[in-house]
């Protein structure tokens, strides 16, 4: 499985929290890594590396300067899916996206018309403005077909022990 989630246009000014979460929501996922266009952000690449570090995997980060060279290089040997509100509902292409090598695209700032058609999918949530992080959510939690998602997540600093009525964490000995 390979999922890359790329999100374009990042403005840290006006985006930063919604830029970490969708890369959080994307790695709790399991996806295996992000990318981001617009600004370069070294506190969000910080923010996320610790994540990461504390609460173990391989989830890796890097800014791309622009959109296009990356989209053409990942089409040679993977699918393009891009969530937007414009596309089609998500079910009617399900079956016919893998996690082999996926770049999954949210956009934040205005979305260059060019990507809908270099994108292999558009592929909505909803037909209604929402936020890619729940999108991201929603697309991700059914590509991995409604299963229970649990990342074997190596390396972990602290484990979540779940807790029905309070916050449970263990210090693990790595």
């Amino acid at each position: 499985m390979n999922i890359v989630v790329f999100r374009l246009g990042h403005r840290p000014f006006r985006d930063k929290r919604i830029t970490t979460h969708v890369f959080l929501a994307a790695r709790a996922f399991g996806a295996s890594g992000g990318l981001y266009s617009g600004d370069k952000d070294f506190e969000l690449e910080e923010r996320i590396g610790k994540v990461a570090d504390n609460f173990g995997g391989s989830f890796s980060l890097s800014y791309e300067k622009g959109w296009k060279g990356v989209v053409e290089k990942w089409k040679k040997t993977g699918r393009v899916v891009h969530l937007t509100m414009y596309g089609v509902p998500f079910e009617d292409v399900m079956s016919e996206i893998t996690t082999d090598n996926l770049l999954i695209v949210v956009g934040g700032e205005k979305v260059p018309s060019e990507l809908y058609k270099d994108a292999d999918y558009n592929v909505s949530v909803t037909n209604q403005p929402h936020s890619e992080v729940s999108a991201l959510g929603v697309f991700l939690h059914s590509l991995v077909r409604g299963g229970k998602v649990k990342p074997n997540f190596q390396n972990s600093k602290f484990k979540i022990i779940p807790n029905p009525s309070g916050k449970s964490m263990k210090e693990m000995n790595i």
